[in-house]
């Protein structure tokens, strides 16, 4: 059976304490809601771009934010077929977390494979364990730098791997620790013929976020990992020997980094102490339309009445006026003045 052998160093214990400080404010922070499918929208576009980035694709951050809005972008098929999968691997994740499912599966991680690789590897390759011995060389040097199991050993050493997973509790074990671990065990068994880092990085994310961190989606630590990549191989290395300790060093370090980053970005957008003694510290939820009134006020510093047609065209003033009397009931906005002139700020 896969028994990691790791210590909990004072290293880890630091950085995860750090984390769990930064899921309290981010927890707690009235503005979160406010700003919610901004900072998801953003984690999508980090995770896909920085995800295949590391892999080699050759997109710029701009043509990944195109091609997951529909737009048409000029590079390499593969490229492009890599950071469409890579958006649809985000959203099965999501799936699982709406379904509340407890365990990761072998089922799941083949369809999870099968996704990211779609129309990339040839169709009885996705969703497939490699049936080919492979090596892993430097691509500067051409030195094999590691030897993964034996192709007929996969399925043997991925039942182990899954029946961990599935037996280790976030009370036994902490999400964190839990998610490094599996996303080193899927590097070193490297399962399939093609896309074993990203589909490793991904069972890491889909650990975190079952395990009831990232459920919001806020966080990408592929982008920690593709400012520098060489530290990050590196790291996976050092674990080769069967002690896991400095890999979880760097892992957990890494997820510290990522979730301060947008602590800090939202006690940016929190400086207003204001908003949350009106609220009394609880968060405020509010409609798309609301988040695009407010949005639009933080930017221009107030709104009109006139102007409500150029914000929503296709929407009557009526009903923008109604989504600005919630905000005013919720404390958020004020109106200043009494005629047809009257303008709504921040309150």
């Amino acid at each position: 059976m896969y028994k990691p052998d790791f210590t909990i160093s004072h290293k880890i214990l630091s950085q995860i304490a750090r984390i769990e400080a930064a899921v309290e404010v981010i927890k707690h922070a009235p503005v979160v809601p406010l700003w919610e499918k901004e900072f998801r929208h953003d984690a999508i576009v980090r995770q896909v771009y920085h995800g295949t980035h590391i892999e080699g694709n050759q997109l710029e951050l701009q043509d990944a934010k195109d091609i997951l809005l529909g737009k048409d972008v000029v590079g390499r098929p593969r490229d492009v077929q890599e950071v469409i999968n890579y958006r649809k691997v985000i959203d099965i994740i999501d799936d699982e977390y709406e379904r509340q499912v407890e365990k990761i599966t072998e089922p799941l991680i083949l369809k999870l494979h099968r996704t990211i690789v779609e129309k990339i590897l040839p169709p009885e390759s996705c969703g497939a364990y490699r049936t080919k011995t492979v090596t892993i060389r430097d691509a500067s040097t051409g030195e094999i730098t590691f030897r993964p199991p034996e192709a007929m050993q996969v399925p043997f050493l991925m039942n182990q791997f899954v029946y961990w997973l599935g037996m280790t509790p976030k009370d036994k074990m902490h999400p964190l620790l839990k998610a490094g671990l599996a996303h080193h065990e899927m590097v070193r068994i490297h399962p399939f013929a093609d896309g074993n880092g990203r589909i490793a990085r991904i069972v890491a994310t889909l650990v975190l976020v079952l395990g009831g961190y990232d459920m919001r989606r806020f966080f990408s630590l592929e982008e920690f990992y593709d400012k520098d990549a060489e530290s990050y191989y590196k790291a996976l290395q050092a674990a080769s020997a069967g002690d896991y300790t400095t890999w979880l060093e760097y892992f957990t370090f890494g997820a510290a980094v990522e979730y301060d980053r947008v602590k800090e970005k939202i006690l940016k957008l929190s400086q207003d102490v204001k908003l949350k003694t009106k609220m009394g510290g609880r968060q405020v939820f509010l409609t798309d339309r609301q988040i695009k009134i407010v949005e639009y006020i933080t930017d221009v510093g107030y709104i009109q009445n006139k102007m409500f047609s150029m914000l929503f065209p296709d929407v009557s003033d009526d009903t923008v006026l109604r989504e600005v009397n919630e905000l005013i009931e919720k404390g958020l906005i004020r109106k200043v003045g009494s005629t047809k002139g009257a303008r709504y700020e921040i309150n």
